[in-house]
């Protein structure tokens, strides 16, 4: 398989050393200071760039007709705008704020528990996320994705880094050394409290799951998430 690396930073460079050793080629490494030449040469995209860079990168992608991985965050005010470029180019994308195949678990188990305590009206949530400081966004998107997965399933309507309503949820960010992300979600009442956590000990994980998705994506045409690669719909 052909693998186009769109951003080349310590993500793209672990990302490049799994895909080559699962036997990939990579075709392009795609940063600030070169073009897109070689990319219609790719059988699938892998973006791990910076917000900025994300959507000229998978447009780009859906223009060449390569299905594109995007672990991107931080843009997706533009997500409408690219899900309809990939259905009029009749492409395919997997868009996720984490690859990470225990992360992805984790946001099953999170949705569940959050379904549980919705009836319980002496709990709140509240969530935690640790990240380097050269992470650009606060808070993470997985930190999002796990807040839209409690108010998906519960009386919780928003999220906010400030101090919360009685119907949003708390999310402390936290920007600490090389921390590649820890995620904590905790129910707290007066009597005890309820916690679930993934901490990340390197971006391997991060890095296979995105090559994982790039395999799975090959020969497909739509929009999936990594629930549809790890089946866990099924």
């Amino acid at each position: 398989m052909k693998i186009a690396l769109l951003g080349y930073g310590k993500m793209g460079q672990v990302i490049e050393r799994i895909a080559l050793e699962r036997g990939h080629e990579i075709v392009l490494r795609k940063d600030e200071h070169n073009t897109y030449e070689g990319l219609s040469n790719a059988d699938v995209a892998i973006d791990f760039s910076v917000p900025t860079a994300a959507v000229s990168n998978i447009s780009n992608c859906f223009h060449n007709n390569v299905p594109v991985i995007s672990g991107t965050t931080g843009w997706l005010e533009h997500y409408d705008e690219m899900i309809a470029l990939c259905n009029e180019k009749n492409g395919a994308f997997i868009s996720s704020s984490n690859f990470s195949l225990g992360v992805n678990i984790f946001f099953e188990l999170n949705e569940y528990l959050a379904k549980m305590m919705s009836k319980l009206d002496s709990y709140r949530v509240e969530m935690e996320e640790i990240h380097h400081t050269q992470k650009l966004d606060a808070p993470s998107g997985t930190a999002i994705s796990l807040a839209k997965g409690v108010i998906e399933n519960s009386a919780y309507t928003d999220w906010t880094l400030e101090n919360p309503t009685e119907n949003q949820i708390h999310i402390d960010a936290k920007r600490i050394g090389a921390v590649p992300g820890t995620h904590t979600v905790t129910y707290n009442s007066a009597v005890d409290s309820i916690e679930i956590k993934h901490t990340a000990h390197n971006r391997e994980g991060f890095a296979l799951g995105a090559v994982i998705a790039a395999e799975w994506i090959i020969g497909k045409q739509g929009v999936f998430s990594m629930k549809d690669v790890l089946e866990l719909d099924k």
